[in-house]
């Protein structure tokens, strides 16, 4: 290869990509060591770079693996062999499969020729499909050939990218191609006869994509952030911005330079920084920089490909957000050597209208106005410094506040402070100035109401309790500590839980209001607690509290209570026992240890009962006789206590005394019978329960029984509610003696009932039952269901209008027949206090239940 830089090549340097080849200083390219070729083609990239310059140029190196000719075993040296035909190679026809004649004249087939890369330049215009290449064997004369390819582009994904003319062999790509998509692909051809048998031997296609400068430079973040020191020198790393770019990297669509488009602001210098045009490295290029002044820089960058050729490359741009960090370049300031404070007597904390400057002030929050150190003070007077101490600035002209004791106008009324202001960190190399400040101030203190307060506060006494009502205990007394104001104190209760004590309104004298128990609930650890108010009438007026405590000594003053209160024993003597003991409110020593003992009257308490002690707080007790009769004993013990005098109580155990098994526990039986019943009134009850069952036993089957004689009955209302049993029938009367001689058969019952039944047909007497064939009517349900109560009686209401036997065929009640004849009188002259005939057919528009009465009225002629 050969090179010049325009300068006589003086130290430019060769290297290639490959381990397996070098380059000598006269552009010889050679191989390292003994290379087996894996293909039939080679494709180098050659760089030359000047060490001096940092100029790097590159170029593309394409070898053509040759055979190696072996003729009669002589292997020519020193020169290179190539086929005879290689100007076909550029041609639009190849012959990768060629045949030669030997001089026997027999054909002898060579080795195939190596096919060339095939370059096709991406995002073609086109038309489509566009001709790569022909492709052909030389057998074709002799035979039909058919051609084919395969593999990625062909019949693989993405498919139909190449195709070829089966019969020519010519090879067409489909479509526009992407590099960024695909760099390359490698396809096999193939020759086969019109019967799909293989004439020649597969053969290797490389097909490369040219690159295009299609894409532009993309920036990783479209806005960088950085920061460095002020008054940093020239050379000062700042950040780094990359871009990439999705071309071909190895040529100059792939490389990406930088610039910097716009600073802003331009000051100190329009040119603060500079980039490095390929790593993207941010650098400060001049001095000035000074966060006072400018605390933030937005520098525009702009990334090129195309080696950054502005007229050919594609170009973005980002931004970079350089912020000036403060380092502690200048000190504090007091802007008066002198201040003046008034301060109110009291308080614990003392604000210094006194503000902090600066040279050129710091950030607020920054690393060095934080970093403050606490100022010291020294005092003109007899006050020691420790009574003072200063918060921290929280940023530039900031007051300053004094945290302190409290002052006291009574004491002190002003106070001389020299303050000290400085930072924490020392100021930065090459500041020539003092690193502190310092003022005098002066604090006036001004008088104001102060709270009274207890000198002892909580204040403890200590006495017994019980002490009458009235008993002085102590007096709580409070102190004003403002001895230059004429002020009066009184006194009031704020806390007394159980209402015990009264304090003196003037005086603070303490007495009780009732009877202090230490047994009381409000009493915890024999100590009771009571708040007490002290104030002042000043303006405003102020108070304060203070915290009686009374520790009450216990005396004794409640009589032990026995304990348990009921037990169970059994009626004959064995190791059964109750176990007894004693409760008292008091403490030690006026409880234990107790004495326990029976009453001598009654008498049979002891005669049946006797106490065994065990120790100083327990007692057994247990039978004396040998036998008791089951029942409950009401059983008094005196139980007194060690107290000084002591106290006695005498209290009653109820002792259940009961039948017991061979384990010495109490039956069932003997239980009840201890409860105070015997077998006799056991018997009564259980008697009474029998009987009692008995009765609701008979009491539900008569409602079940009268429910069903009610559900049997075909009216819809109760046989106690039917009108015929209105008019009862007690008895039937005699004539008087002149009427003895009376034919009674007239009044029986005719024996048969043909008179009835050839009566004329549609006349019969309305106060009887129809006698004969009836029409039949549907059954009317009897029992109605209790949802549709409404739909039984409509259905009732129903059968009885269109039934003729039903009611009220004996509204008129027959008592007896009265016979065909009578001796009585006629009853006809008897008439209607009406007179004229009047027309009852409308009885017949009433309906059927009417029927009966239109057939009586209407047939009057005919009768």
């Amino acid at each position: 290869v050969k090179f010049n830089n325009c300068a006589g090549n003086k130290g430019v340097r060769y290297e290639t990509n490959s381990l397996d080849f070098k380059v000598r200083a006269d552009g010889t390219l050679f191989a390292a060591h003994h290379v087996q070729m894996p293909s039939k083609q080679l494709i180098l990239v050659v760089t030359a770079w000047d060490p001096q310059t940092l100029g790097r140029w590159e170029a593309m190196v394409r070898f053509l693996v040759a055979e190696k000719s072996q003729h009669s075993g002589h292997k020519p040296k020193g020169r290179k062999t190539l086929p005879g035909d290689l100007v076909q190679q550029q041609s639009d026809t190849l012959l990768p499969w060629r045949q030669h004649q030997s001089a026997n004249g027999l054909r002898r087939q060579k080795r195939d020729w190596v096919i060339p890369p095939i370059n096709v330049p991406e995002n073609s215009r086109g038309p489509f499909p566009q001709q790569l290449v022909r492709i052909r064997s030389d057998k074709d004369k002799e035979i039909h050939i058919r051609y084919s390819i395969t593999g990625v582009g062909a019949d693989q994904p993405p498919m139909e990218v190449f195709s070829i003319d089966p019969v020519s062999g010519r090879m067409y790509v489909t479509r526009p191609m992407d590099r960024e998509e695909r760099a390359s692909y490698h396809l096999r051809a193939h020759a086969v006869d019109m019967n799909g048998n293989k004439v020649e031997n597969p053969i290797d296609l490389y097909i490369y994509v040219i690159d295009m400068n299609d894409n532009r430079p993309e920036f990783i973040n479209q806005v960088y952030n950085g920061s460095v020191d002020e008054g940093s020198k020239p050379g000062t790393y700042v950040m780094t911005v990359t871009a990439n770019d999705a071309d071909d990297a190895t040529t100059a669509n792939g490389m990406v330079r930088y610039r910097i488009v716009t600073q802003t602001p331009q000051s100190p210098s329009q040119n603060m920084f500079t980039i490095n045009s390929e790593t993207g490295d941010i650098v400060t290029v001049a001095a000035g920089l000074d966060r006072e002044k400018v605390q933030q820089y937005i520098v525009i960058v702009q990334a090129t490909d195309m080696e950054g050729n502005l007229n050919y490359g594609l170009s973005n741009t980002a931004t970079a957000i350089i912020t000036v960090t403060d380092v502690n370049d200048n000190p504090p300031e007091f802007t008066t050597s002198t201040v003046k404070q008034p301060q109110k007597g009291g308080r614990t904390s003392v604000v210094i209208t006194q503000d902090l400057t600066r040279c050129s002030p710091l950030s607020a929050g920054s690393r060095n106005w934080g970093g403050m150190g606490l100022p010291t003070t020294t005092c003109t007077r007899a006050l020691l410094p420790s009574h003072f101490g200063f918060s921290q600035p929280e940023g530039p002209r900031e007051k300053i506040q004094h945290f302190a004791a409290a002052v006291d106008y009574e004491m002190n009324r002003a106070f001389m402070l020299t303050v000290m202001v400085s930072n924490q960190a020392p100021l930065a190399s090459g500041i020539q100035m003092s690193f502190q400040s310092t003022a005098g101030v002066t604090i006036s203190v001004t008088d104001v109401n102060e709270a009274p307060y207890f000198p002892t506060n909580h204040k403890l006494i200590r006495l017994e309790e019980g002490v009458p009502t009235g008993t002085v205990l102590t007096t709580f007394s409070a102190v004003d500590p403002d001895r230059f104001m004429q002020q009066a104190v009184r006194y009031s209760k704020l806390s007394d839980p159980a209402n015990w004590l009264n304090i003196n309104a003037t005086n603070g004298q303490i007495t009780t209001a009732a009877v202090l128990d230490r047994e009381s609930d409000y009493i915890k650890n024999n100590v009771y607690e009571a708040t007490f108010l002290a104030a002042d009438n000043g303006i405003p007026p102020a108070s304060g509290t203070g915290t009686l405590q009374i520790y009450l000594i216990d005396i004794n003053d409640n009589a032990p209570e026995l304990l348990p209160k009921e037990a169970q024993i059994c009626e004959k003597p064995n190791l059964n026992v109750i176990n007894i003991t004693a409760a008292d409110a008091d403490i030690d020593p006026n409880v234990g240890p107790f004495v326990f003992e029976l009453p001598s009257v009654p008498s049979a308490v002891r005669k049946n009962w006797t106490i065994t002690r065990l120790n100083g707080d327990y007692a057994q007790l247990s039978l004396r006789i040998m036998y008791l009769e089951a029942g409950v004993y009401d059983v008094p013990i005196i139980v007194t206590d060690s107290g000084n005098p002591p106290l006695y109580n005498t209290s009653v155990i109820k002792v259940k005394v009961c039948p017991c098994d061979e384990n010495g526990d109490c039956t069932t039986i003997g239980a009840v019978a201890a409860a105070g019943l015997g077998t006799g009134a056991i018997i009564a009850i259980l008697i009474c329960i029998i009987i009692l069952l008995t009765m609701v036993l008979l009491f539900v089957v008569w409602m079940k029984r009268r429910e069903k004689e009610r559900h049997t009955k075909q009216l819809l209302i109760d046989p106690e509610d039917d009108v015929r049993d209105n008019i009862l029938k007690y008895d039937e009367e005699g004539g008087g003696e002149e009427d003895q001689d009376y034919d009674l058969s007239q009044l029986q019952q005719p024996e048969t009932m043909d008179h009835v039944l050839n009566k004329t047909p549609g006349v019969r007497r309305v106060d009887e039952r129809p006698i004969g064939a009836e029409p039949q009517y549907p059954i009317r349900p009897v029992i109605p269901h209790p949802g549709d109560i409404g739909d039984f009686i409509n259905e009732g209401l129903r059968a009885a209008d269109n039934d003729p036997t039903a009611p009220p065929y004996d509204s008129l009640l027959v008592f007896d027949y009265e016979g065909s004849g009578s001796t009585a009188g006629s009853v006809s002259s008897l008439n209607s206090s009406s007179s004229g005939d009047q027309d009852y057919d409308y009885l017949n528009d009433w309906g059927p239940r009417f029927k009966k009465l239109a057939d009586m009225y209407g047939g009057g002629e005919e009768d």
